[in-house]
């Protein structure tokens, strides 16, 4: 069969022009990866102990009755701010107060009836078994008024300390029976943080150290307080230790009950840090790629530790190391890349943040 001489030809170029464009793909795939790098930067790190704790009231007490009466008065409302010896309710004594009228009675003519013994006996016309009879029947009368004073204070509720009422339960002219609760009062101007600690971490726990915690109702609100009491004996089940700790609670907005998250420090220190996307994990191993005067990437073992905001502690590197910090996953050791931008000389320390729990930071491993 005859083929034509310009059909050949063609035939040729279009080979020719397929290979040019291939060898022209194969050197532009075989183009060095573009990456980004960075020597490693001085930040803050703290090693913290986290916990959750409860808040609880400085002092908090639910006022019984202490005997079955009638109420007589209600002198609080829901809430009501209230201070020490306040009254807060009034219970049916009419019966208490007509039989200490009656002790007082009795009282002042036992004493009277002593006092004349007693100058008769001074002039030798009284024995002394008529004076000790006459000073008993006083001493007696004395203690019934005592008696019925008492059962009218039973029937008096008062605060024992300064705080706040809780919700009132109770109105006048219902019966109580002895043991109804009638009113809770709280003293919330402080409030007693309750939280547990592995007792592996009970060596950096001390009385007075500074805590940090937070309420799920203000939670860009830090309340700082100190360490008060440390539990002596370790809970076996747990194997953790309560902790209590102090905060003040000015506004009363911390209120007992509430769920807070509690950081405490233990340690700071500046080391190196670089983006938590430089470090690749082998394992166990953790490494970076660090940047040779020609541009080679090498595999560089470092030691990880806390985190915060993005950036790892790392401990291993050489000084100065331009490590890769953008496109690592592109890259194996020994291979050759291209720097998306000029790379820093020296590290640029970074300011200590301000203290207060961070939501990215966690415990050093």
């Amino acid at each position: 069969m005859f083929v034509r001489p310009r059909f050949l030809i063609s035939c040729c170029l279009a080979v020719a022009a397929l290979s040019g464009c291939a060898a022209e793909n194969e050197q532009r795939e075989r183009q060095p990866p573009l990456v980004s790098a960075s020597v490693p930067q001085q930040r803050l790190f703290v090693d913290t102990i986290e916990a959750v704790g409860t808040a609880n009231a400085n002092e908090q007490v639910v006022i019984s009755s202490n005997v079955t009466e009638r109420i007589d008065r209600v002198l609080f409302d829901d809430g009501q701010p209230v201070s020490r010896g306040q009254l807060l309710a009034v219970l049916s004594q009419a019966q208490e107060t007509a039989q200490l009228n009656g002790a007082l009675a009795a009282q002042t003519q036992a004493t009277a009836q002593y006092d004349r013994i007693n100058s008769l006996w001074e002039r030798g016309f009284a024995t002394r078994a008529q004076l000790d009879i006459q000073l008993a029947a006083a001493e007696s009368a004395r203690a019934n008024a005592a008696q019925a004073r008492a059962a009218i204070g039973d029937r008096m509720i008062r605060a024992p300390f300064s705080g706040y009422t809780g919700l009132r339960g109770i109105s006048a002219g219902a019966v109580v029976q002895a043991g109804t609760p009638l009113v809770t009062i709280s003293d919330i101007s402080r409030i007693k943080l309750d939280f547990t600690v592995p007792e592996t971490q009970l060596a950096a726990l001390s009385q007075g150290q500074q805590i940090e915690a937070v309420a799920a109702a203000f939670p860009d609100e830090i309340f700082r307080g100190r360490i008060a009491t440390i539990e002596r004996v370790i809970d076996p089940t747990s194997r953790a230790v309560t902790v209590r700790a102090i905060l003040p609670n000015p506004g009363a907005r911390l209120r007992p009950g509430m769920l807070m998250s509690v950081r405490i420090r233990r340690a700071e220190r500046m080391a190196d840090a670089v983006p938590e996307l430089a470090v690749v994990g082998n394992g166990d191993e953790r490494s970076v790629f660090v940047l040779d005067a020609d541009n080679v990437a090498r595999s560089v073992t470092v030691t990880t530790g806390s985190r915060d905001e993005g950036m790892i502690e790392v401990t291993g590197l050489p000084r100065g190391a331009r490590v890769i910090t953008e496109g690592a996953l592109k890259v194996t050791d020994g291979m050759e890349v291209r720097l998306a931008a000029a790379t820093p000389t020296a590290p640029a320390p970074t300011a200590a943040p301000a203290p207060g729990p961070s939501p990215t930071a966690t415990q050093a491993r």
